[in-house]
C-alpha cells in the first residue's frame, strides 16, 4: 500500500470518528474505490511543522499525523501562492497536500480534500473562492475570521464552515496549524481570490 492510500484511510477514518458534524455532502463518494494518481514527491520548507503539530494534535488524529510525520515527504505537496504574492516567510511556512480531487493523489472531480499547514505566526488574509469549503484544524491555538468579523479561536476538531465567495482568513500564534480541507461546488482547482468576496 502507498503512503497516499494509508493516509487516505486515516483521513478517511477521523472523518468517521466525527460523527455528523461534516454535511454528508462533503463525504459522498470519499469513501468509494479511488483511482490513484501516480504523482512524484514533492515536500515543503514547511513539513517541518509536522512534529510539532503531531504532539499538539488530540488522540483521535495520531494515526494520521504518523503517516504524515513518517512519510510526508513521499508525497505531492502544493502551493498556490509565491514570495511574489505575501513574501518568503509566508511560502516557507505554508503548504497544502490534496488528497483527493481533480490534481491530487486520487482523482475525484466532484470534491478536493486534503490537509493545510501553515507555520507559527503567520496570516493567511481575506481569500474566498466559489467552491464550499470545510476546515478542520488539527491543532488548537490559530485564529480564523470570516466575512470580516472579528478573529475567533478555534481548537482542534471544530468544523469550520466557509460558504461560496465568503472572506476567511487565518492567524496563526506561537503554534503551527496543521487541518484538514474538504471543497465542493465549483472548481476545485481555483486559486482562491484575496479580498472582495462577501
Amino acid at each position: 500500500m502507498t503512503t497516499a492510500a494509508e493516509l487516505l484511510l486515516r483521513f478517511r477514518d477521523f472523518l468517521e470518528g466525527l460523527a455528523g458534524a461534516v454535511p454528508e455532502r462533503f463525504l459522498a463518494g470519499i469513501g468509494d474505490a479511488l483511482v490513484e494518481r501516480e504523482l512524484a514527491a514533492r515536500p515543503l520548507v514547511c513539513l517541518r511543522h509536522l512534529q510539532r503539530a503531531g504532539e499538539l494534535a488530540p488522540p483521535a488524529a495520531k494515526p494520521l499525523l504518523d503517516i504524515l510525520i513518517h512519510g510526508g515527504d513521499q508525497l505531492h505537496w502544493g502551493q498556490t501562492y509565491t514570495a511574489a504574492d505575501f513574501g518568503q516567510k509566508f511560502v516557507d511556512n505554508y503548504g497544502w497536500l490534496e488528497l483527493l480531487g481533480t490534481r491530487g493523489h486520487f482523482v475525484h472531480d466532484e470534491i478536493a480534500a486534503g490537509l493545510l499547514i501553515l507555520g507559527p505566526q503567520l496570516l493567511y488574509p481575506d481569500h474566498h473562492h466559489v467552491a464550499e469549503e470545510i476546515y478542520i484544524p488539527l491543532t488548537g491555538g490559530t485564529e480564523w475570521r470570516k466575512s470580516g468579523g472579528d478573529f475567533v479561536v478555534r481548537e482542534a476538531g471544530e468544523v469550520i464552515h466557509h460558504p461560496s465567495n465568503v472572506n476567511h482568513a487565518m492567524r496563526t500564534g506561537d503554534d503551527p496549524l496543521l487541518a484538514l480541507y474538504l471543497w465542493r461546488g465549483g472548481p476545485l482547482a481555483q486559486r482562491p481570490v484575496i479580498g472582495g468576496g462577501r
